[in-house]
């Protein structure tokens, strides 16, 4: 294998040892048609010089990479899902294959997969992903990338030939491996397991990790558990307003599902907003809407507050108390924040930011009721990004009827307040356009269909070159 100046292995996690992963050997795929491969993630750690067969070697038939973990690892956790307890999870059908430094960054990422086969966790399933599984986690990590979430990223995705039979789509279907690339795969449900088997001592373990590896700028700070869980709450307040603000509903936020990172991943029944509407759900199977956009915010929270019930078993109460506390005001400055970078401006004082995000999200939700359908969630931020340097290009839009009305004139009167952050990203062809790329579910089984009838991969790639040129039109977050 040809290895990059920017190929650093650093394999972390093994050095936790028998209690926190299982070794296992990936499936034997009857097949393996590389489907798609993210270059520019790869040049971020050193891989984007694999050939074809050397990709598949490594991202099909998993043979480790140079100086890096020695076999795949089938990591342990726990989990509250749907808020009851599962002592019965970990990986069940991925594994953790490498970790590598980033260039430039030196962050610790990992490279993790999704349908690699049966392992101890798989409970009977069949350790595997249909294909239309995967090519949806391309477009959620895609998308999410471009809005500015903190997301792990669709590094390869491999056909393998085998039929699956599925209860909720139609059977039997295409198969396929993903491995994606992310910047932990340590859960809440990590520290949970732990808890639930009485071992204060590995959770001690898990923490030193956790702020050595992810949060090394604290490390010499006292009391690791409280430091832990003030970076943890910081980066998932983060994360819930970049969902917010990007109209995402992850559709499954079980405690297993939320890494010490706050870093999303794992995308299963995801859905963007068609429309402003807190009750909208993304899963099928939320009949209660415990998930539901609105409640995102709480979901979060409590899934914080599982994490600090294992760490009380290693620190003291009251910094965890304390940690916890900070989250609301954490989660509003955060959501500020992010408002503003979806519209393109500069912030001015809390108190102007704060009503400018309020009167957004008023028009967002009486245009949603009046406007009904020609009011979508994406195009409002898309029209109006920039602030007044947009108003004559929203004014000449497909809403520039709603945009005459009530609330959008109290949106308007808040917005003349703010300038434009780099306003010089206007002037990408992406704002000539009448429409933004957006991501609902009707273009996403559009998208699948030609794949399904006729192996037609050319709308799947035509789409994703135009999210990238979203993504640098934008160029939103760090």
């Amino acid at each position: 294998m040809p290895v990059s100046a920017a190929y650093r292995p650093d394999p972390v996690f093994m050095r936790l040892g028998p209690e926190f992963a299982d070794p296992v050997a990936p499936a034997d795929f009857p097949e393996t048609r590389l489907r798609f491969r993210n270059d520019r993630a790869a040049a971020t750690v050193g891989l984007e010089g694999l050939t074809d067969a050397e990709w598949l070697d490594h991202f099909a038939r998993f043979r480790p990479l140079p100086d890096n973990q020695p076999g795949p690892l089938a990591m342990r956790y726990h989990g509250h899902q749907f808020r009851s307890y599962n002592p019965d999870l970990g990986d069940g059908r991925g594994f953790l294959f490498a970790q590598l430094r980033e260039q430039g960054t030196n962050r610790l990422l990992d490279l993790a997969t999704k349908g690699s086969g049966q392992t101890p966790w798989s409970r009977a399933g069949d350790g595997r992903l249909t294909l239309k599984g995967g090519m949806r986690e391309i477009l959620a990590a895609a998308m999410l990338e471009a809005l500015g979430v903190p997301t792990s990223r669709a590094f390869s995705l491999v056909e393998t030939g085998e039929d699956l039979v599925r209860g909720d789509e139609p059977s039997p279907t295409r198969s396929a491996v993903l491995t994606r690339l992310s910047h932990s795969h340590i859960r809440f449900g990590t520290f949970q397991r732990q808890t639930y088997l009485e071992r204060p001592d590995n959770i001690t373990i898990l923490v030193d990790q956790a702020v050595e590896t992810y949060f090394p700028a604290v490390a010499d700070q006292p009391d690791r558990p409280r430091v832990l869980l003030e970076q943890v709450v910081a980066a998932s307040a983060r994360l819930l307003a970049r969902w917010m603000a990007a109209g995402f509903v992850h559709g499954v936020l079980n405690t297993d599902n939320m890494v010490v990172t706050g870093e999303s991943f794992d995308y299963g029944p995801w859905r963007f907003l068609p429309k402003n509407d807190p009750n909208f759900t993304a899963a099928y199977f939320d009949h209660s809407g415990l998930y539901s956009f609105g409640r995102q915010p709480e979901a979060v929270f409590w899934n914080l507050q599982q994490l600090a019930a294992c760490l009380a078993q290693v620190g003291e109460d009251a910094g965890l108390i304390a940690a916890l506390n900070g989250f609301s005001d954490l989660y509003r400055d955060a959501l500020r924040a992010a408002m503003l970078d979806r519209l393109g401006l500069k912030p001015r004082s809390a108190e102007e930011d704060i009503a400018l995000v309020q009167a957004a999200f008023t028009a967002l939700a009486v245009g949603g009721r009046e406007g009904g359908e020609s009011l979508r969630w994406e195009p409002f931020f898309f029209d109006w990004f920039g602030g007044e340097a947009s108003e004559a290009r929203a004014l000449a839009g497909p809403r520039a009827g709603l945009y005459a009305q009530e609330p959008f004139l109290d949106f308007r009167r808040a917005l003349a307040k703010f300038e434009p952050d780099r306003p010089e990203r206007l002037g990408s062809p992406v704002f000539g356009r009448p429409e933004p790329e957006e991501m609902l579910i009707d273009e996403v089984e559009a998208l699948w269909a030609p794949i399904a009838e006729a192996d037609d991969w050319e709308p799947l790639h035509a789409k994703l070159r135009r999210i990238e040129a979203a993504r640098v039109a934008y160029a939103l977050g760090d």
